[in-house]
């Protein structure tokens, strides 16, 4: 059966990304304060406390993104969706309790390198899967829905994290634990639930095939101009750049602000909100009214919308700056997904997808990176060089991506709900 529209195995993979998603998030903020509690020793190789968590925090992002067209291209190979999916929520949650043995610098990274394979094996898969379990009038929304409840896990994490490990020691059944080993023990049960979810609940479609031999990533379209996926992918990586900046820069931020950490969170926060609220009715409105006119509007609001941030003196219109580029975000986001979903053919949707969740993936790891050697020319210079990577990125879909809405044939038999 659908519930609201919204085939029942895409509502699965969905609340599978938001249980990984909240134990994924769990770990931005324990293991800054796991390593600087003085369990984790061993050699730092010359490297400061600073820049082994920043080498930690990022691993993952960089791991998984660089694997991401491996993984696609491996699942496109055997015909295979949910079996990866599988693999990757094994991986997640076997990585989650290693981390309860990581006693040194060298085995935290080698668990951050498997955790970073794991997703690798879930992102783009879960996403080839949503796109062939929708047809051509739903996909907007059913990539929308997907991302809302992944965003879902994600924010709430975090939040979850620092207040567990604030309020450790637990005791349960005779067993004690400190805050950091009931996060580690929280944050595997949160990948096993999703690795139960979709073991019930998810089936590769009947229809999918073995991709053929060809599956390259293009770059060009063969008259002149940029491939329309790769062109999204260079777009997505510009937009996740210039979000991911605002992360980096909060002790700045708060100075410039005047401000308490409680406002940085909120504002912070003010982003996910944005993206929660809108991506499903931004991705039905897609569905309807086609993709491009909202990639292109995304991309318009992106580059003012990340240029006030280093400009701005208050708090409080910090926060509706930072919302806007959540609006922003969100009109990208699904429409993009979408779009490239419309032009993957049958059997290569893991590889096509893969360039946009790659991309995404590498956007949000070198965001902060640049924040921090950017700031150091000026406040405003980290923010100004991603609004000018989003009217670039505006420029590249205008001129090199089409309307996919009414181009293509339904694919009713996909779309159709399972019982």
């Amino acid at each position: 059966m659908a519930l609201f529209g919204t085939d029942r195995r895409i509502l699965a993979l969905a609340f599978a990304r938001m249980a990984d998603g909240v134990g994924n998030s769990f770990l931005i903020i324990v293991l800054p304060l796991y390593i600087a509690s003085g369990i984790v020793e061993g050699r730092t190789f010359g490297l400061t406390e600073s820049m082994i968590i920043g080498i930690v925090l990022s691993l993952v992002g960089f791991v998984s993104s660089f694997s991401q067209p491996v993984t696609g291209r491996v699942s496109d190979r055997t015909g295979k969706r949910k079996l990866y999916i599988l693999l990757g929520l094994g991986g997640l949650t076997t990585a989650n309790l290693l981390y309860l043995f990581a006693g040194s610098y060298v085995s935290l990274i080698a668990v951050r390198a498997l955790q970073g394979v794991s997703i690798a094996f879930i992102i783009p898969t879960s996403v080839a899967l949503v796109n062939e379990l929708a047809g051509a009038g739903t996909r907007g929304g059913n990539m929308g829905v997907y991302n809302t409840f992944r965003l879902v896990g994600f924010g709430t994490g975090p939040v979850a994290a620092g207040a567990l490990v604030a309020a450790g020691p637990y005791s349960l059944a005779g067993v004690t634990l400190n805050g950091f080993e009931a996060t580690f023990y929280l944050a595997a049960a949160a990948a096993a639930v999703g690795f139960l979810l979709v073991t019930l609940l998810v089936h590769d479609p009947a229809e999918l095939e073995r991709a053929g031999e060809d599956l390259s990533i293009d770059v060009f379209d063969g008259e002149g101009g940029l491939d329309p996926i790769f062109t999204l992918g260079i777009a997505s990586l510009f937009m996740a750049t210039g979000i991911a900046l605002f992360a980096t820069l909060q002790p700045e931020v708060n100075s410039r602000l005047n401000q308490g950490s409680t406002w940085f969170g909120i504002q912070f926060a003010a982003f996910v909100i944005a993206q929660i609220f809108l991506q499903v009715p931004i991705g039905r409105a897609s569905d309807r009214w086609g993709r491009r006119p909202f990639i292109l509007a995304g991309l318009v609001l992106l580059a003012p919308s990340t240029l006030l941030q280093g400009i701005v003196l208050d708090s409080a219109v910090m926060f509706l700056v930072r919302f806007a580029q959540g609006v922003a975000g969100a009109m990208v986001f699904a429409p993009a997904l979408a779009l490239a979903g419309d032009l993957a053919t049958k059997g290569d949707s893991g590889t096509k997808l893969s360039v946009l969740t790659m991309a995404f993936g590498l956007g949000i790891a070198f965001g902060p990176l640049a924040a921090g050697f950017l700031v150091e020319l000026s406040f405003v210079v980290p923010f100004a060089v991603g609004a000018a990577l989003a009217l670039v990125g505006l420029v590249l879909v205008y001129t090199q991506v089409e309307e996919t809405v009414g181009t293509e044939t339904p694919r009713t038999d996909a779309a159709a709900p399972q019982d």
